[in-house]
């Protein structure tokens, strides 16, 4: 029995609850996110395969998807019923002899001793769709960041193995930006270095990549490698941090109105720390301004705390350190909760 990492992938996720409940638009550019109305300042939740044909992507503005494609089909963001999608999914999962590991609402990875993953993986994409009718991509991996891309290469709704038999047969001409956890702006600061293509990355000598931090230069070359983590643990998610942000449909301009929008914000997080049952102990307030510049300004608490009149004091005078020279188009505030006995 060999061990084996694979990495479950719903397709579409949002789009495809949003299909299940609405049948007739099958075959449609489908936009998901904000409040449906791409009039209003909101960003993409997910998109639809028709609707990436116009290059509608997440995180882009509704009414550049609008644009992009006026014929599409516009429709609010529904949490609730993606959480109840998700826990369907992740316990049909569990009803294997594996451990999971969930990642979110839509993925997965899966630790299996097995002779024949893509005979597992087949298994698992017949019992997720018989009992949801989602469909799923399955990357198989003899390591997370393996069978994490390994998904790419499978979807839709089609499996993939990426190990390191094949790994530089796969990836060597690849951009660095092909690789789980190397941005566009980490790319460019690796180009600089003379490093374009994952080939050069795992080439490259880890002293040379101290410049880029000492703990992160040289895991830039590990993430070349394909090499990284192989525990998948079963272990429930515990989240670092709670926010809440909104995105104003006019630029705000008066200091008054952006501190009663923080108070707001602020009072929101507060009561999410207290649900959560775990004190916070650094507060931060995000700034998006005209056009699209963003930044952030935060500060440790001089003790954990879940007290609400703290921590939107606490984001007021994160605030007071924003240089108000242009409109402010979000806002958002996050708390930072104290780390559990050992550690995330």
């Amino acid at each position: 029995m060999g061990s084996w990492i694979l990495h479950v992938d719903l397709d579409q996720f949002i789009a495809a609850v949003e299909l299940l409940r609405r049948p007739e638009l099958a075959g449609r550019p489908v936009v998901v996110g904000g409040a449906g109305d791409p009039t209003l300042r909101s960003v993409v939740a997910t998109a639809s395969y028709e609707a990436r044909e116009y290059g509608i992507r997440s995180g882009m503005p509704m009414r550049t998807a609008a644009k992009r494609c006026p014929d599409a089909v516009f429709l609010p963001s529904d949490p609730a019923a993606y959480d109840d999608a998700s826990a369907e999914v992740m316990a049909t999962l569990r009803e294997f002899d594996v451990v999971v590991e969930v990642l979110g609402w839509d993925e997965a990875f899966v630790g299996a001793e097995t002779d024949d993953p893509e005979d597992l993986a087949g298994r698992i994409q017949d019992a997720v769709w018989n009992r949801t009718h989602l469909s799923c991509s399955v990357g198989v991996g003899d390591t997370k960041l393996r069978a994490k891309l390994a998904t790419g290469f499978a979807k839709p709704a089609g499996i993939y193995r990426l190990t390191r038999d094949n790994w530089f047969e796969v990836m060597a001409e690849r951009p660095t930006t092909a690789l789980w956890g190397i941005g566009t702006r980490t790319a460019r600061k690796l180009a600089d270095l003379g490093y374009t293509t994952v080939a050069e990355l795992a080439r490259a000598d880890p002293d040379d990549l101290l410049v880029l931090g000492p703990r992160m230069g040289p895991w830039y070359r590990t993430l070349a490698l394909g090499a990284g983590s192989t525990e998948v643990s079963a272990t429930p998610w515990v989240p670092r941090s709670h926010s809440r942000e909104t995105t104003f449909q006019h630029d705000l301009t008066d200091p008054d109105d952006l501190r009663r929008e923080l108070a707001a914000l602020a009072e929101r997080v507060a009561g999410d720390v207290a649900a959560e049952g775990r004190p916070a102990v650094r507060v931060g307030v995000k700034a998006r301004f005209a056009p699209f510049l963003t930044r952030t300004r935060s500060l440790t608490l001089p003790g954990p705390t879940s007290d609400g009149a703290a921590i939107a004091a606490a984001a007021l005078t994160a605030f007071e350190r924003f240089d108000l020279v242009r409109p402010v188009r979000l806002l958002g505030v996050w708390a930072e909760f104290e780390p559990p006995p050992g550690g995330y």
